[in-house]
C-alpha cells in the first residue's frame, strides 16, 4: 500500500485540537450533510465481541451515519453490496479449495443436530477451528501464513460430516460421499498439504511451495520467463503486468486466466458490476462518476490500460464525501509480488479528523526537500497527494475481517509520480483499536515509569501521525532512476517488505522533526520520542509474540519493523544508541539517544531508497535477510512466555456493519446501519447472501 498494519494499539485515544487547514475543502463537504441530532458517542458503543485462538474480534462504529442525505446513503448501499460480492474471490485466491472448507463447515453449521453434543470439548474445538477459517479467509494463519488444523479429532469431524444434509456439501459431480470425506479430511488435517499459503524463503520453489491460488502446474523461472518476455522496459508508462489473472499450464502451454467478466470469477464479477452501475447512477458528482464508470469498464475488459486509466480518475476525485477502493490490489499474498488479491473498503469522510492529515500533505513538497535521500532521488515537483481520515463503512477480501489502518493508493509507480495518489487513515478503526486496548503490555515490555508514562500518554497521537506520515508522505516519496524497472520486478520478493521500510523510516525520520510542531498537529518533540520508543520495543520484542517458536518471519509488515529496529540496535551500538537491558530475567531495550537514533533512521532511509530507485536486489535481499527474518530463540522464547502470561489475544479483526435499504413503492428512500455482535452468524449469513463462486474453480 501500500497499507500499513496496526501492530497493537494501548492507550485512550488522545483528540488534537485542529489547524486550518482543509477548511475550504470541508466547506464544499459539509453542504452534502442534514443538520441533525448529533448521534451516540463512541463510549457508548461496545467495541470487543469476543477472543478466541489468538484472535480478537472487534466491532467499529460508522459515526454519524444517520446525518448522511438518502442519495449519499443509498451510494454507499451499492458499494457496500459491491463490495461484499468479491470476497469468494479472495478465498479462492488463498488456497484452491479454500471455498470447499468453507461450504463444507458451512453445512456442517447449518445442520448440527442432537446426534451431536455441542457440549463436548470436540465440537468446541471443532468451533474455534470454524472461526479461525472464517477469520482468515481460508485454512492459512492471515498473518503467519502457516497452514492451522482442527484441535478436534479426525473422527470427530468425519461424525459431523455423516450427520450432515449430503445435498449441502460441495461434493463434485460423480464423486461419492465417502471419496468427498476422504478428500476433505486430507485437506483439512494433512499438515502437509498445502503447508504453506505464501513461501518467501529465495532457497525454495517460492511458487510450487505455496499454496496460494494465483499459479498452478508452473514453476518460479517458468512463471518468471513468461512475464519477462511481455514487458517492454523502454514503456515509461508500463502496466502491473499480470496483476489481475491466474497463470497456469494448459496442454504443455502457459496461459493466463484473467479475471474479469466472461473469464475466471465471472459470476462475483458479474454482482459486483451489477451495484456499480447502481453507484454510478446516484453518484455525488461527475468526477466520481467517471471513476465508477471505469471500474466498471476495466472489470469488463479485464485490460490493465483500463485499470490505469480508472487508478487515474479515482487519484483526480477528492472532492466527494465517499470513496471506495474496489479491485484486484496488493500483491503481498503472491511471492513474486505481481498477482492483486481482491479487496474493497467502502468509507466516507472525517471532516474534522482530515484537517490533521490535509495539513501534512499541503507540506508534502518540503518533507520531500529536507529529507535525507540522495538529490537524484527526490522529487523535484510531489504530484497530486490527496490525504484525509476516513471512516470505514465495510470492509472485505484481503481487507476483511483483518484490515489496515491506512491506505495510499495506487501502487502502479509511473501513476504516483505523474498524477499522484491518494492517503487515507481509517480513523473509526483506529479508534476501535484504541478503545479495545488496555495498559498491561506496556507495563510488561517497557522498561522504566518514565518510559511507560511517555508511551501511555503520547503513542495514541504519535500512531496517528506515524500512519499520516507512512502513507501520505512515505510511500508519495522518492524517485527511481530511469531505465529501471518497477520494484516488483527488480526487488522481487522483497519489494513489500522494503517498501514498508522504507515508509516506516519518513515516518519516523519527521516525527522528531520540529516541522510536525509547528504545522500544529504535534505538540510537542515528546510525541516522537514515544512513537520511538514503541517502534524499538515493537520491533525488536513484542511483535515476535505472534510468531511461533522457532518460526521465521514471513510477513512483510512484520520483516520491514525488525528489520528497521535490528539494523539501527546494531548501527548505533558504538554510541549506546539503543541498550538492551536484563532485569529479572527480562529483556529491555531502551532509546538513550533519540537524536542519533533519527540520524540512523535517516541514513537507513536513504540506503533503501537508493535500493529501490536503483533496483539494487543483492541489497535489498542482504537487508531483510540478514535483519529482517531470523529471530534470536532464546529472547522469542522470554518474549511468548511473557506475552502469553498476558492472556490478550495479539490478532484483531472485525465484524462488518450491515446496512440495510428502506424501500417505499419498489425505490430506496433511506438505509439504515445496524451493527452485529455474533462474527459466526454474519459468516453464515455471508455465505449465504454473498456466495457466488463454485467450490472449484
Amino acid at each position: 500500500m501500500k497499507r500499513i498494519h496496526l501492530l497493537i494499539t494501548w492507550a485512550v485515544l488522545i483528540t488534537l485540537a485542529s489547524c486550518k487547514s482543509g477548511d475550504n475543502e470541508l466547506a464544499n463537504i459539509e453542504s452534502k450533510i442534514q443538520a441533525v441530532d448529533s448521534a451516540k458517542t463512541g463510549e457508548e458503543f461496545e467495541h470487543v465481541s469476543e477472543q478466541f485462538a489468538d484472535l480478537r474480534v472487534l466491532r467499529y462504529n460508522v459515526k454519524d451515519f444517520e446525518k448522511l442525505s438518502p442519495q449519499v446513503k443509498e451510494l454507499l448501499y451499492y458499494l457496500y453490496e459491491a463490495a461484499l460480492c468479491g470476497r469468494d474471490m479472495t478465498w479462492d485466491q488463498n488456497y484452491k479449495y479454500n471455498l470447499t472448507v468453507r461450504k463444507t463447515l458451512e453445512a456442517i453449521l447449518a445442520d448440527v443436530d442432537e446426534h451431536i453434543d455441542q457440549s463436548s470439548d470436540d465440537y468446541k474445538k471443532f468451533l474455534i477451528y470454524a472461526k479461525r477459517v472464517f477469520f482468515s479467509s481460508g485454512i492459512h494463519h492471515h498473518y503467519s501464513s502457516d497452514k492451522f488444523v482442527p484441535e478436534c479429532s479426525r473422527a470427530f469431524f468425519s461424525d459431523l460430516m455423516h450427520h450432515s444434509d449430503t445435498t449441502k456439501l460441495p461434493i463434485a459431480a460423480g464423486q461419492s460421499a465417502s471419496a468427498f470425506s476422504e478428500f476433505i479430511l486430507g485437506i483439512i488435517f494433512d499438515e502437509n498439504i498445502a503447508s504453506k499459503k505464501v513461501q518467501l524463503d529465495p532457497k525454495n520453489d517460492m511458487v510450487v511451495k505455496s499454496a496460494i491460488n494465483f499459479y498452478e502446474g508452473v514453476n518460479q523461472n517458468e512463471v518468471t520467463e513468461f512475464y519477462e518476455k511481455k514487458i517492454n522496459k523502454k514503456d515509461t508508462t508500463p502496466v502491473m503486468t499480470g496483476l489481475n489473472g491466474k497463470l497456469v499450464k494448459e496442454n504443455g502451454k502457459l496461459v493466463e486466466k484473467t479475471w474479469k467478466l466472461g473469464g475466471m470469477y465471472s459470476a462475483a464479477i458479474e454482482k459486483i458490476i451489477f451495484w456499480l452501475e447502481k453507484a454510478v447512477a446516484v453518484a455525488e458528482n461527475p468526477a466520481q462518476k467517471e471513476s465508477l464508470e471505469k471500474l466498471v469498464k476495466y472489470y469488463r475488459s479485464g485490460d490493465l490500460k483500463d485499470f490505469d486509466d480508472y487508478c487515474i480518475a479515482w487519484v483526480k476525485d477528492t472532492e466527494s464525501l465517499v470513496d471506495v477502493v474496489n479491485g484486484f490490489i496488493e500483491v503481498y499474498q503472491d511471492p513474486l509480488g505481481r498477482k492483486g488479491s481482491f479487496e474493497s473498503v467502502v468509507s466516507v469522510k472525517d471532516f474534522e479528523a482530515s484537517k490533521r492529515i490535509a495539513a501534512i500533505g499541503a507540506n508534502a513538497q518540503w518533507f520531500e526537500d529536507n529529507s535525507p535521500l540522495f538529490p537524484q532521488h527526490k522529487k523535484k515537483n510531489v504530484k497530486g497527494i490527496s490525504a484525509k481520515v476516513i471512516n470505514a463503512v465495510v470492509e472485505s477480501g484481503d481487507s476483511g475481517p483483518v484490515t489496515p489502518i491506512g491506505i495510499n493508493l495506487p501502487n502502479n509507480e509511473w501513476i504516483r509520480e505523474t498524477h499522484g495518489s491518494k492517503s487515507v487513515n481509517l480513523g473509526n478503526i483506529v479508534e476501535a483499536f484504541d478503545r479495545a486496548g488496555g495498559t498491561s503490555i506496556v507495563d510488561e515490555f517497557y522498561y522504566t515509569d518514565e518510559i511507560k508514562k511517555r508511551v501511555e500518554e503520547y503513542a495514541p497521537l504519535a500512531d496517528k501521525l506515524h500512519t499520516d506520515m507512512h502513507e501520505v508522505i512515505g510511500h508519495a516519496s522518492g524517485q527511481i532512476e530511469n531505465g529501471v524497472a518497477q520494484p516488483h520486478e527488480t526487488l522481487k520478493n522483497y519489494a513489500s517488505a522494503l517498501e514498508e521500510g522504507r515508509a516506516d523510516l519518513v515516518a519516523l525520520y519527521y516525527l522528531l522533526d520540529p516541522k510536525l510542531v509547528e504545522l500544529g498537529v504535534m505538540p510537542s518533540l515528546d510525541y516522537g520520542k514515544a512513537a520511538y520508543d514503541e517502534y524499538i520495543t515493537k520491533g525488536l520484542i513484542i511483535q515476535s509474540s505472534r510468531i511461533k517458536f522457532g518460526n521465521n518471519i514471513e510477513e512483510s509488515h512484520m520483516r520491514n519493523r525488525q528489520m528497521v529496529s535490528a539494523w539501527a540496535f546494531e548501527k548505533g551500538k558504538k554510541d549506546n544508541v539503543i541498550e538492551k537491558i536484563m532485569k529479572d530475567n527480562k529483556t529491555y531495550f531502551v532509546v538513550n539517544d533519540y537524536t542519533k537514533l533519527r540520524v540512523l533512521f535517516g541514513d537507513l532511509l536513504r540506503e533503501i531508497q537508493r535500493i529501490k530507485s536503483q533496483g539494487d536486489y543483492k541489497a535489498g535481499h542482504d537487508l531483510i535477510e540478514n535483519y529482517g527474518v531470523k529471530l534470536d530463540p532464546a529472547l522469542h522464547k522470554e518474549t511468548l512466555e511473557r506475552y502469553g502470561k498476558l492472556k490478550i489475544a495479539p490478532y484483531a479483526g472485525f465484524i462488518q456493519p450491515k446496512l440495510t435499504p428502506v424501500m417505499k413503492d419498489g425505490k430506496i428512500v433511506d438505509v439504515t446501519i445496524s451493527y452485529p455482535d455474533n462474527f459466526l452468524k454474519q459468516m453464515l449469513e455471508y455465505g449465504k447472501s454473498y456466495g457466488l463462486l463454485p467450490a472449484v474453480n
